[in-house]
């Protein structure tokens, strides 16, 4: 790190610096696979608790002010009050996300099932979660849908895409002029045979036709295998449709496991994308948010690694020499733009990382600052007693 030139040193630790990533509620509780949930000790009973897990992570990272909500896991009688204790802990309430997979009504889909009557309660919670974004605040309605059929001649293709673009222009009109949708989409599972948005080609298209403040939103856990995922974030930002992503990562398929885990290089070549395109800064309004399930290893710290895993990879793709880069790329120099990214990678970053947060009045270790802080050990003793909170709650 001491080879560094200061105006580079200087220009990714202001990037760095002005990074944000968003949790999600429903990472504190207790979550598992199909087969088992292991509940752990310490882990939040209502949304409060959760926000207070939140507020740890944001107190030892600087860079996770916000937290998303999942309704109806965290509904509340009063979120202007969830709010404003959020507020009080040094944080914000983040994306909104919608839930149309767990009602018993839901078997053969939500908004594009074939009975009006259960497209019409699916809409009304699509629309009661703008309700709740109007009191938390939240600038993002996120909408994923499991709707799809398990075997061919189940249900008619376009009808069932007229019936979600219908679901989807109700809910785009009853939007804020200050509140964005962002249509998340996932190759399979649980329907196997067709998913109603299986891909970004499908998000875009319903999108575009509803407008500006109607983007896509990338889980790095729903594609297929080998899946170039980059591809797809250079042309949305192209686009002008890259609403945020869910950031987890896969060896197979949905894992949700902690992002970079399985492929950090994937998560680099993304986040040179988001670089390439000057979209890192806030301002630029791509959501970079946590989707993960901790179901074996502690909550905080898996988050808190993840939110380190980001920093890491964004460090390396703001270290990419473009001019480089592109003089390779015009000259069909193949070995030598291949090499201006892998010099990037290849750098180890986490000195100028601990540099940063020393900077920012952090410790320059967070995991390890974490579990000095007794916090765990408090939050075991208080949540002992009563219903922990974990999927469906």
């Amino acid at each position: 790190m001491n080879d560094f030139a200061p105006e580079t040193r200087s220009r990714v630790k202001q990037a760095l610096r002005g990074q944000r990533v968003e949790t999600a509620s429903w990472a504190y509780g207790n979550s598992g696979t199909r087969f088992k949930v292991f509940p752990q000790e310490g882990v939040p009973r209502d949304p409060y608790e959760k926000i207070a897990d939140a507020a740890v992570v944001q107190r030892f990272t600087g860079v996770a002010p916000t937290v998303a909500l999942h309704i109806p896991w965290d509904r509340m009688d009063d979120y202007a009050a969830l709010a404003r204790a959020a507020a009080d802990q040094g944080i914000a309430l983040g994306a909104i996300n919608t839930n149309v997979f767990q009602d018993n009504d839901y078997k053969l889909g939500s908004v594009t099932n074939p009975d009006p009557g259960v497209r019409r309660k699916a809409i009304g919670h699509l629309l009661e979660c703008v309700d709740i974004m109007d009191q938390t605040g939240s600038r993002d309605l996120k909408l994923w849908f499991s709707d799809g059929t398990n075997y061919p001649g189940q249900d008619d293709v376009r009808t069932r895409q007229e019936r979600l673009a219908e679901a989807l222009g109700e809910t785009y009109a009853r939007l804020g002029d200050d509140q964005r949708m962002l249509l998340e989409y996932k190759l399979f599972e649980p329907a196997f045979y067709m998913t109603d948005v299986p891909d970004w080609g499908t998000a875009y298209l319903h999108c575009a036709r509803l407008g500006e403040r109607a983007q896509v939103v990338i889980d790095t856990g729903h594609h297929a295998p080998g899946t170039n995922i980059e591809f797809i974030v250079a042309m949305l930002l192209h686009a002008g449709k890259l609403g945020g992503f869910d950031f987890n990562s896969r060896f197979y398929a949905d894992d949700d496991l902690m992002v970079g885990s399985a492929d950090p290089f994937q998560l680099f070549r993304i986040m040179h994308e988001i670089v390439l395109a000057d979209a890192l800064r806030p301002e630029a309004g791509i959501a970079f948010m946590l989707d993960q399930c901790h179901n074996i290893e502690p909550k905080i710290p898996a988050v808190i690694r993840s939110v380190m895993n980001v920093q890491e990879a964004t460090a390396k793709a703001l270290l990419v020499d473009h001019a480089v880069l592109r003089a390779a790329q015009e000259s069909g120099d193949v070995l030598g733009a291949n090499a201006a990214l892998m010099d990037a990678y290849n750098t180890d970053v986490r000195p100028l990382l601990r540099e940063l947060r020393e900077d920012m009045g952090l410790d320059p270790d967070p995991i390890a600052a974490y579990h000095r802080s007794g916090y765990f050990e408090k939050v075991r003793q208080e949540r002992a007693e009563g219903q922990a909170a974990g999927w469906g709650a």
